[in-house]
């Protein structure tokens, strides 16, 4: 059984089919980054644009890598949410009339939980359960996983996700879009002692979390240095809050594992990338005889293998999309679980 996969959520186009007996035979993707450069963030009319052009012909390209013709295709599963309503409307669109030009189910998927089922997609993928740490521009999240559809939120952040947090204090440092990964790979070079930040929210009880505060901190730093903003102030400040966003992370990761019992943690989502988060969060998980997952790197962002799974999963329980084409750009993962159809 084939499924063509199609995400676009936001300001990545990708296209991936994936076979239930030999895995991932097909990986298509296009980055945005350059077109949305000039603007220091993503600008969801030139996004949407932007899929419109790239998707069909990606579809083809994915189809000639795994030298198959649209008879050889079992199904097709689109973002249909959460993310921006122009983009996911391109998917939609195009994945619903293939599937019924095709005479084959559709499948809608939810884009958090092709990120939370990333890691299913390696040689050696978690069992169930465990505890998700879903962390990208748009959502930072634990979620308590004991099955494909079994889904609990344990916390959430209640402003600015991680990813977004990253982003804009690059931005305040001067970093080009997206700043991020550029942040991190700044803050190899900075001392760990010069400047401290708060990591928000960890001084009182429960799994939420607030990064807005840190990045103000962060603000207010930058301000107060201006006259002497060099790069080794510069990154001494990135390190600082990377340091801060990290720590925090693995603070509240650490509770909702205490809170589970469970022994098994899976990272996912474009921040899951970041080299000092993986390597603070494979130490907790060595001290507590347990193990952490992540999707390899390529499959961290968004990537139209992790939809293609995801629907390979919802099409053998046959959870098939309607024939009308309807997308949500906010979307509880919670309205997934099994327990609620």
């Amino acid at each position: 059984m084939k499924i063509l996969g199609i995400e676009t959520s936001c300001d990545e186009t990708g296209v991936a089919i994936y076979d239930d007996k030999q895995g991932l035979i097909a990986n298509q993707l296009y980055s945005q980054i350059k077109l949305h450069a000039d603007y220091g963030g993503v600008v969801p009319e030139l996004a949407s644009r932007d899929h419109i052009r790239k998707t069909v012909p990606l579809i083809k390209a994915a189809l000639k890598q795994a030298n198959l013709t649209a008879n050889d295709i079992d199904g097709v599963a689109y973002t249909a949410g959460p993310g921006l309503i122009g983009a996911l409307m391109v998917g939609a669109s195009v994945g619903r009339s293939l599937a019924y030009a095709w005479n084959v189910p559709a499948v809608a998927v939810h884009h958090m939980e092709g990120h939370l089922l990333a890691p299913m997609l390696e040689d050696n993928p978690p069992e169930f359960p465990f505890v998700a740490l879903l962390v990208s521009g748009g959502h930072t999240q634990l979620i308590k996983v004991t099955g494909v559809g079994e889904y609990a939120l344990l916390g959430e952040s209640i402003d600015d996700a991680a990813g977004e947090a990253f982003d804009k204090t690059a931005k305040l440092l001067g970093l080009d879009y997206p700043g991020g990964a550029k942040l991190s790979k700044l803050a190899e070079q900075g001392a760990a002692s010069r400047f401290h930040f708060p990591r928000p929210m960890t001084d009182r009880p429960g799994l939420d979390f607030s990064f807005s505060g840190l990045k103000t901190a962060a603000a207010n730093t930058i301000h107060q240095q201006e006259q002497d903003l060099d790069e080794q102030t510069k990154a001494d400040i990135a390190r600082a809050f990377e340091d801060a966003l990290v720590d925090t992370l693995l603070i509240k990761s650490r509770r909702a594992l205490d809170l589970t019992g469970f022994n098994r943690l899976v990272i996912a989502g474009g921040v899951s990338a970041n080299k000092t988060l993986r390597n603070k969060l494979a130490k907790l998980m060595t001290d507590r005889k347990g193990q952490v997952y992540y999707p390899r790197l390529e499959f961290c962002t968004d990537n139209g293998a992790m939809i293609a799974y995801a629907g390979m999963i919802h099409l053998k329980a046959s959870q098939f999309a309607e024939l009308a084409i309807e997308v949500k750009p906010r979307w509880p993962l919670s309205e997934l679980n099994i327990n609620n159809k």
